[in-house]
């Protein structure tokens, strides 16, 4: 890959954008060759957290623009189409945590693009920004989906027209993301959440993402119903048996991914 860098260590799997140049805007490139790590990690067992993040200064901004408006651009739809709904699918759909490790500045799709993440932390001096409206165009990448459902109608309705800078504090005050660390200690922040996610019971947590996904859209009953066959499903894994009998036998459970 020439616009990815992609590694699997300890069950973790790092998928770094790597066009720092253009802070790792995407163009038609990064967004398949992202599609294809993200395809690699739901298939291979060993992989049981994936951890999305910036080379450089930036965590992505967004779409690369000089491509969108290059003279054999294809047009608006289809980049979203085949480049930005493909991935928020894979991310929603792959049943192992996914985490945004957000470095610098997420802008646009960038920003989004992180959303649609499982887990959001972020450096202190990373910052949000939903910046379609600077340029007469409508948030995509999920944006109109999560970010009213993370922080309320009105916040969200106010960042997407204002196109406001949101710093990374503010935006665990608000609920956008989940925490945020120092720059020094980002980097070990991030690889001691990963490190915890893959130690846990990936099959449940699969099925806990499954429910959640499900939550968006069903009434309670729906829901309730939903509980009940994929606690069935999450009863019958090693992990669950193992968990119990951890506790039972006062240790600490020795999860598997099963």
């Amino acid at each position: 890959m020439e616009h990815i860098n992609f590694s699997i260590l300890n069950g973790v799997a790092t998928i770094e954008l790597n066009r720092s140049a253009v802070l790792n805007s995407f163009n038609r490139q990064m967004a398949l060759e992202l599609q294809a790590a993200l395809d690699d990690c739901e298939s291979d067992e060993s992989v049981r957290v994936i951890v999305l993040s910036g080379a450089g200064r930036a965590f992505c901004a967004g779409q690369d623009l000089a491509e969108a408006i290059a003279a054999d651009a294809p047009p608006i739809d289809q980049i979203v189409r085949e480049h930005y709904n493909p991935i928020v699918l894979k991310i929603r759909n792959i049943e192992k945590p996914v985490i945004a490790a957000v470095n610098g500045v997420a802008a646009g799709a960038g920003a989004n693009l992180a959303l649609a993440c499982d887990l959001v932390i972020a450096a202190e001096n990373a910052s949000f920004i939903q910046s379609f409206s600077n340029i007469g165009l409508i948030p995509d990448t999920g944006g109109t989906y999560f970010l009213p459902r993370l922080i309320g109608m009105q916040r969200a309705t106010a960042l997407l027209f204002l196109a406001d800078k949101v710093p990374a504090q503010n935006a665990v005050e608000m609920g956008m993301i989940y925490a945020c660390y120092p720059a020094e200690t980002f980097v070990q922040e991030v690889s001691n959440l990963a490190n915890k996610l893959a130690q846990m019971p990936t099959k449940g947590l699969g099925l806990t993402k499954r429910a959640l996904n499900a939550s968006m859209h069903a009434s309670l009953t729906a829901q309730l119903k939903t509980e009940e066959l994929l606690q069935l499903q999450a009863a019958n894994t090693f992990d669950n048996k193992e968990g119990i009998n951890a506790f039972l036998e006062k240790r600490k459970a020795n999860f598997i991914g099963k």
